[in-house]
């Protein structure tokens, strides 16, 4: 067997037994967007890591090192969002050929700052090293948490499943960098949605306040972003909950941008919104009693939407979606970095 056929979920679970239970000071250790860690009485330290790779999660060919750099952060920033918390300090791996100029390293440092200095996140280390490939960027991120952070493990039958913003926007993205500007806008996809799309691949936004206010409202349950893609991340929630959910296509809240690129470009855009991956949007389960003071709150409090898009099922296993009259619809799944054939949007 290989990882192709364990794929990233298995190796996941594999490393999870291999480390064996946490000890005391861990609240949350692998299988959450971060880990939660004790380190006072009331106070939770985030930490959480992602890895960028040439050619895997960005293509040179189109993204530029300040781009890189600013994926590269706000794919953490997300991951603390996701937990409710406040993201504080970042440390930053770097690997890349010998033949790189300084003045990209310094573009990349730039895209990092520019995505972080909104949060008030500083860079306080890391480690570089040459690289015989391309580009590896690594940001381990800590963030704090003075409540009890919001799990994927949270969510209870009966609630209601909601997601911030729209969906859609990055595998919308990815389709229009691949195809290039000129051939997309022969196609018939505009220059506004154009440099839409390809700025939510390339610089996608982190709901960090979105994330602090979800975090503390009554009645949410749990949370997540939306990285891998819809079918894949709400899956995440089913199984470390114990739960099954209903999601009604219709619901899903799709892109403008991304709807008018797919008409253009004769492409699915429910499915970019489903199964493309890297909207970073926030995924809730929560009371339903509390969805209307939810929703109001949220969007006054940041201006962002959240949409309700189905419920949480007890006893039942997975992720069904449905059509507007209640006909289960096959979607395919997100992203899965160990099988080559998986739909998702990670270049």
């Amino acid at each position: 067997m290989t990882l192709r056929h364990l794929g990233e979920l298995g190796l996941i679970r594999r490393i999870r037994d291999r480390v064996g239970p946490a000890g005391a000071s861990v609240q949350t250790g692998i299988g959450d967007d971060a880990a939660v860690l004790d380190v006072a009485p009331g106070a939770a330290l985030l930490a959480t890591t992602d890895l960028l790779i040439e050619d895997v999660h960005f293509r040179r060919k189109w993204a530029a090192p300040r781009d890189i750099g600013w994926k590269a952060m706000a794919v953490n920033l997300s991951d603390v969002a996701a937990m409710g918390g406040t993201p504080r300090w970042a440390l930053v791996a770097l690997a890349v050929p010998e033949k790189t100029e300084p003045a990209e390293v310094d573009a990349l440092y730039a895209g990092m700052q520019e995505a972080a200095a909104p949060h008030g996140v500083s860079i306080v280390g890391g480690d570089t090293c040459a690289s015989r490939g391309g580009w590896t960027i690594n940001v381990t991120l800590l963030g704090e948490h003075a409540g009890s952070p919001r799990l994927r493990s949270a969510a209870k039958p009966g609630d209601a499943v909601a997601v911030t913003g729209s969906l859609g926007r990055a595998a919308g993205g990815l389709a229009v960098l691949e195809m290039g500007r000129q051939r997309a806008q022969s196609a018939g996809v505009t220059a506004p949605q154009w440099e839409a799309l390809a700025s939510a691949h390339l610089r996608p936004t982190a709901r960090v306040a979105e994330g602090r206010w979800l975090g503390a409202a009554p009645g949410v349950h749990a949370m997540l972003d939306c990285s891998d893609g819809l079918s894949t991340d709400l899956g995440h929630v089913c199984r470390e909950s114990g739960v099954g959910a209903r999601v009604v296509l219709d619901r899903v809240p799709v892109a403008p941008e991304a709807q008018a690129a797919a008409k253009a470009l004769k492409a699915d855009a429910t499915r970019w919104a489903v199964s493309g991956g890297e909207d970073y949007e926030l995924l809730v389960t929560c009371d339903p009693a509390a969805v209307e003071a939810l929703t109001a709150g949220l969007a006054r409090a940041t201006g962002t939407r959240l949409t309700v898009i189905g419920e949480i099922e007890g006893l039942k296993e997975g992720v069904v979606f449905v059509d507007s009259g209640g006909v289960p619809v096959a979607m395919p799944g997100g992203y899965d970095h160990f099988n080559a054939g998986a739909d998702g949007s990670n270049g």
